[in-house]
Protein backbone atom coordinates (compact mmCIF):
# COMPACT_ATOMS: atom_id res chain seq x y z
CA UNK A 1 0.00 0.00 0.00
CA UNK A 2 1.42 3.38 -1.04
CA UNK A 3 1.72 6.03 1.63
CA UNK A 4 0.25 9.46 1.08
CA UNK A 5 2.46 12.49 0.81
CA UNK A 6 1.45 14.66 3.75
CA UNK A 7 4.18 17.28 3.97
CA UNK A 8 4.06 18.96 0.56
CA UNK A 9 0.99 21.17 1.12
CA UNK A 10 2.37 23.10 4.14
CA UNK A 11 5.68 23.66 2.34
CA UNK A 12 4.10 25.07 -0.81
CA UNK A 13 2.78 28.07 1.11
CA UNK A 14 6.27 29.02 2.27
CA UNK A 15 7.84 29.17 -1.20
CA UNK A 16 8.37 32.74 -2.42
CA UNK A 17 6.91 33.51 -5.85
CA UNK A 18 9.46 33.45 -8.62
CA UNK A 19 7.31 35.26 -11.18
CA UNK A 20 5.74 38.71 -10.90
CA UNK A 21 6.19 41.09 -8.02
CA UNK A 22 5.59 40.78 -4.28
CA UNK A 23 2.03 41.25 -3.10
CA UNK A 24 0.72 43.89 -0.75
CA UNK A 25 0.12 47.63 -0.85
CA UNK A 26 3.64 48.57 0.27
CA UNK A 27 5.25 46.38 -2.39
CA UNK A 28 2.84 47.74 -5.03
CA UNK A 29 3.72 51.34 -4.14
CA UNK A 30 7.43 50.59 -4.18
CA UNK A 31 7.12 48.92 -7.60
CA UNK A 32 5.16 51.87 -9.00
CA UNK A 33 7.65 54.43 -7.64
CA UNK A 34 10.51 52.54 -9.28
CA UNK A 35 8.79 52.21 -12.65
CA UNK A 36 6.96 55.55 -12.71
CA UNK A 37 9.37 58.30 -11.59
CA UNK A 38 6.75 60.99 -12.21
CA UNK A 39 4.95 59.78 -9.07
CA UNK A 40 7.41 61.97 -7.13
CA UNK A 41 5.61 65.02 -8.57
CA UNK A 42 2.73 64.29 -6.18
CA UNK A 43 5.07 64.95 -3.23
CA UNK A 44 6.02 68.49 -4.31
CA UNK A 45 4.82 71.85 -2.99
CA UNK A 46 4.02 72.80 -6.56
CA UNK A 47 1.49 69.94 -6.77
CA UNK A 48 0.06 70.82 -3.36
CA UNK A 49 -0.52 74.44 -4.48
CA UNK A 50 -2.03 73.34 -7.81
CA UNK A 51 -4.49 70.88 -6.29
CA UNK A 52 -5.57 73.40 -3.65
CA UNK A 53 -6.12 75.96 -6.43
CA UNK A 54 -8.34 73.42 -8.26
CA UNK A 55 -10.30 72.70 -5.06
CA UNK A 56 -10.89 76.42 -4.52
CA UNK A 57 -11.88 76.94 -8.18
CA UNK A 58 -14.42 74.09 -7.86
CA UNK A 59 -15.64 75.34 -4.43
CA UNK A 60 -14.67 71.97 -2.90
CA UNK A 61 -17.55 70.40 -4.85
CA UNK A 62 -17.27 67.05 -6.62
CA UNK A 63 -17.49 67.71 -10.34
CA UNK A 64 -19.04 64.28 -10.94
CA UNK A 65 -21.65 64.02 -8.16
CA UNK A 66 -22.19 67.60 -6.97
CA UNK A 67 -21.37 66.49 -3.42
CA UNK A 68 -19.47 68.83 -1.08
CA UNK A 69 -15.97 67.47 -0.42
CA UNK A 70 -15.55 68.06 3.30
CA UNK A 71 -13.77 64.95 4.53
CA UNK A 72 -10.17 64.36 5.51
CA UNK A 73 -7.85 61.37 5.24
CA UNK A 74 -9.69 58.27 4.02
CA UNK A 75 -13.21 59.67 4.42
CA UNK A 76 -15.34 58.94 1.33
CA UNK A 77 -16.06 62.65 0.81
CA UNK A 78 -12.43 63.82 1.02
CA UNK A 79 -11.49 65.99 -1.97
CA UNK A 80 -9.22 64.39 -4.58
CA UNK A 81 -7.57 66.23 -7.47
CA UNK A 82 -8.29 64.00 -10.44
CA UNK A 83 -6.63 64.35 -13.83
CA UNK A 84 -9.51 64.31 -16.33
CA UNK A 85 -7.21 62.95 -19.01
CA UNK A 86 -4.67 60.53 -17.47
CA UNK A 87 -1.22 62.09 -17.82
CA UNK A 88 0.90 58.88 -17.86
CA UNK A 89 3.97 60.99 -17.03
CA UNK A 90 3.30 63.79 -19.52
CA UNK A 91 4.28 66.97 -17.62
CA UNK A 92 2.03 69.21 -19.76
CA UNK A 93 -1.05 67.17 -18.79
CA UNK A 94 0.08 66.70 -15.19
CA UNK A 95 0.57 70.42 -14.42
CA UNK A 96 -2.40 71.75 -16.46
CA UNK A 97 -5.02 73.01 -14.00
CA UNK A 98 -7.64 72.68 -16.75
CA UNK A 99 -6.96 68.93 -16.72
CA UNK A 100 -7.68 68.71 -12.98
CA UNK A 101 -11.12 68.33 -11.44
CA UNK A 102 -12.22 68.04 -7.84
CA UNK A 103 -13.91 64.73 -7.01
CA UNK A 104 -14.69 62.85 -3.83
CA UNK A 105 -12.43 60.00 -2.79
CA UNK A 106 -15.42 57.65 -3.19
CA UNK A 107 -15.91 58.69 -6.84
CA UNK A 108 -12.16 58.62 -7.55
CA UNK A 109 -11.59 55.18 -6.04
CA UNK A 110 -14.60 53.56 -7.71
CA UNK A 111 -16.08 55.20 -10.79
CA UNK A 112 -12.94 56.90 -12.12
CA UNK A 113 -10.67 53.91 -11.49
CA UNK A 114 -13.17 51.67 -13.30
CA UNK A 115 -13.25 54.09 -16.26
CA UNK A 116 -9.44 54.07 -16.45
CA UNK A 117 -9.24 50.26 -16.29
CA UNK A 118 -11.84 49.98 -19.05
CA UNK A 119 -9.93 52.48 -21.24
CA UNK A 120 -6.69 50.51 -20.72
CA UNK A 121 -8.38 47.25 -21.77
CA UNK A 122 -9.76 48.88 -24.91
CA UNK A 123 -6.34 50.11 -26.06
Amino acid sequence: MASKLKTIKPLVGTIKPLVGRPKGEKARDQHRRGNQPWRAWYKTQRWERLRRKAFERDDYTCQRSGEICGGTGNDPNTPVANHRKPHRGDPALFWDINNIETVTKRIHDSLIQAEERKAEREQ
